[in-house]
């Protein structure tokens, strides 16, 4: 990825380590992204924001004892994208991000490479899912949305790309009816902080939960 192609992304990083700050900041002229500012505490970030970043990176444990779900909250209330860059060794802690809507998950044993073209991606309003979340949706049921036989009956045609027309005729349903179902599952999903817009979100979190199949893949 070029400098030229990043060059107007604006960062900042919450870190309670400041040997990690300053990596980023160092990591941010190599990559070429524009680092904005960059502190401890979620608290100390934003009054030193006269830039608002498109991605903040953020880490979970902070020495503050702050909940990772009040952090990811407050910088999305502030304007922000967030993505999580931590050890994520507490699952819980991760499950709170995502469902408060963190864009991303990047452990810190992943390379830099790694994390700046998450911090790409989630710049250009794509939420990621990374192995490490999708191995902590396959590991949490809570996060899971629990769907009737039909929902899935009727998600699995339409995701798989028929229309509700086709999946009423398919189902022998009325169109109203398979709209209704969808809906509905969207809402499940929309309420587990996992919104799934569109069909390609809806067979996103239908892979994700193990309800296609992976002879679908």
């Amino acid at each position: 990825m070029s400098k030229s192609a990043t060059k107007s992304i604006k960062v900042a990083i919450v870190d309670d380590h400041e040997a990690i700050r300053l990596g980023f900041a160092g990591a941010c002229l190599e990559y070429g992204y524009q680092l904005v500012a960059h502190a401890p505490t979620v608290d100390e970030l934003i009054p030193k924001l006269k830039k608002k970043p498109q991605v903040v990176v953020l880490d979970l444990s902070l020495a503050d004892g702050s909940e990772p779900s009040r952090n990811v909250r407050k910088l999305i209330d502030y304007g922000t994208q967030v993505l999580i860059f931590s050890i994520a060794d507490r699952k819980a802690q991760v499950r709170a991000a995502i469902v408060e809507g963190a864009a991303a998950l990047v452990t810190k044993s992943q390379q830099m490479k790694d994390l700046f073209e998450c911090i790409n991606l989630v710049a250009n309003g794509i939420k990621v899912n990374t192995a490490e979340t999708i191995a902590i949706i396959d590991s949490d049921q809570e996060f899971k949305a629990k769907l009737t036989e039909r929902e899935l009956e009727v998600l699995r045609l339409y995701a798989s790309g028929m229309t509700l027309k086709s999946v009423a005729y398919e189902l022998k349903l009325s169109k109203y009816t398979v709209k209704e179902h969808i809906d509905r599952v969207r809402d499940k999903y929309s309420n587990l902080g996992r919104p799934a817009p569109g069909k390609p979100e809806l067979l996103m979190r239908l892979l994700e939960d193990g309800y296609m199949g992976d002879d679908f893949i």
